[in-house]
């Protein structure tokens, strides 16, 4: 198992950019060094979503910063986010590439779902008492998540397209503020609030928690100039909107606590936080430090101690798609001892990223037979493509939906997304078990060992045992067909047996 004394997070927000890094001591995190970026990436998206190379300059600058406090720590005891704004960026994917090597680290651009998740682990560990059941709210740059949960397990999670960076720069461009614009925008966020403010009432909580740089602000402005006593209050947020309105835009209050980074955002957070203290009927709200950054963390924690979520999300699919166990298990081991004698770092390691990846591959790969046995390889990779799955991130489960899809059938629709990535070792491999197990019985493990060649692949095989399986030979021939029509040699060698005469 591997542990580490030392690990960080970087969440890249649509407002800020932060990092975190933790100082490990049992089951505990102890913040140990931050630094914070106010890059607001969401302002440069453009009409047509796009980030513009204004925006992308400022990130790449702060992360430049971020990569040189990252480098020593191990590259597994790292581990970066992104948020609403690389969600819609049409850009977002060139961007990234960039993004990744002035950070040093890859970056994990996760669903909204995701980010409430690991908000709310993050709350969870920096709550007084985490057993009460609790309402959290996040405002972000680019979207605002909303979660009840009790004893650091999420009960209802949901993430809307609204946040304080969107909502200033179309409710109050320029930072003009004035009561036409401050109810057009409230009224906008209730309205988004309303799709899920039935089943959260219903479900309830004993206490509206707040995290994050708009409520941070918020309870500071509040508190410091004497509009609120203890945390947000629905007073204090009507005599600051009463104020700013007075003002006509936030450059001109004068009010202690105010950040020049928060000036730009502040109307639409406001707008915001009125609307989710109206719609839930809210009196109070307290402030949480825990927020994405600390849930990455926590969440970076358990799969060192083996609690990893991804594991529960893999077996819960499972149940839920009445999956073979037996045929999954038998496929997996074979996939993941073929990927070891292609890959040999792979060998003896099952916390290996591409051994974790195969794994849980080969036991997601007939999920799709839940909707139709025809092209189940095709329904298999739609689901996980597209599914809530807590844990991963849209490129884990992009990578899973390519690979499933990829373990039968033609190989030329897959191409285009691959090209030269090492991602074709674990298809082969994927590909090469669940042909070998097509009987699905209790066989021994079959007779065959892999290796890569100059440009593809050689298997050595069993001759006596593949003599007697005449669709498993000819499966073989059709792969190599396969294989040859993308460019990519796979040689067959069949010996016999020593014990052959």
């Amino acid at each position: 198992m591997v542990t580490h004394d030392l690990i960080a997070a970087v969440d890249l927000g649509s407002n800020s950019f932060r990092l975190q890094v933790g100082r490990v001591i049992g089951n505990q995190i102890y913040p140990l060094d931050s630094l914070k970026e106010s890059v607001r990436l969401a302002a440069g998206l453009n009409a047509e979503r796009a980030l513009d190379d204004a925006s992308q300059i400022r990130a790449l600058e702060a992360l430049a910063r971020f990569g040189e406090r990252l480098r020593g720590l191990p590259g597994d005891a790292r581990r970066a986010v992104a948020t609403n704004t690389l969600r819609v960026a049409k850009n977002a994917s060139s961007f990234l590439a960039r993004a990744e090597a002035a950070l040093g680290i890859p970056i994990e651009v996760i669903s909204g779902r995701e980010e409430a998740r690991l908000i709310y682990l993050g709350v969870a560990h920096s709550l007084p008492n985490p057993r009460s059941q609790q309402l959290v709210v996040d405002i972000g740059g680019g979207s605002t998540e909303f979660i009840i949960g009790r004893n650091f397990k999420p009960l209802h999670l949901e993430s809307l397209y609204m946040g304080c960076v969107g909502f200033s720069l179309r409710y109050f461009p320029g930072g003009r503020v004035d009561k036409a614009s401050m109810r057009a925008a409230e009224l906008a966020a209730r309205k988004e609030i309303q799709t899920i403010v039935h089943t959260y009432r219903k479900t309830g909580w004993e206490e509206a928690v707040g995290s994050s740089g708009t409520a941070k602000a918020l309870v500071d402005l509040l508190e410091m100039n004497g509009l609120s006593t203890g945390g947000i209050t629905a007073d204090g947020l009507d005599k600051l909107a009463t104020m700013l309105l007075r003002a006509g835009d936030a450059r001109h209050l004068q009010l202690d606590g105010l950040r020049a980074d928060r000036v730009p955002v502040l109307s639409g957070g406001l707008a915001i936080m009125l609307a989710v203290f109206k719609e839930f009927g809210l009196d109070q709200m307290v402030f949480s430090e825990g927020a994405l950054r600390l849930g990455v963390l926590y969440d970076l924690l358990g799969r060192y101690h083996h609690d990893d979520l991804r594991e529960a999300t893999v077996s819960l699919f499972m149940r839920r798609h009445e999956v073979d166990g037996e045929q999954a298990a038998r496929v997996a081991r074979t996939a993941t001892r073929l990927l070891a004698q292609l890959l040999p770092e792979t060998r003896d390691d099952p916390d290996h990223p591409d051994v974790l990846t195969m794994t849980w591959a080969a036991r997601l790969h007939e999920i799709g037979i839940s909707l139709a046995h025809a092209s189940y390889h095709k329904h298999s990779a739609y689901i996980l493509a597209n599914a809530d799955m807590p844990g991963f991130s849209r490129r884990d489960q992009a990578k899973l939906s390519r690979l499933v899809l990829a373990h039968r059938g033609k190989l030329e629709r897959i191409v285009p997304e691959l090209g030269e990535s090492r991602d074709w070792m674990l298809i082969f491999a994927l590909r090469m078990a669940a042909l070998l197990h097509r009987a699905r019985d209790e066989a021994p493990e079959p007779p065959v060992q892999a290796s890569l060649l100059a440009m593809g692949f050689q298997l050595r095989i069993d001759a006596d045992w593949l003599a007697v399986l005449p669709l498993t030979a000819a499966a073989i021939d059709e792969e190599v067909r396969q294989w040859a029509g993308i460019g990519i040699e796979l040689k067959v060698r069949r010996k016999h047996s020593e014990r052959s005469p």
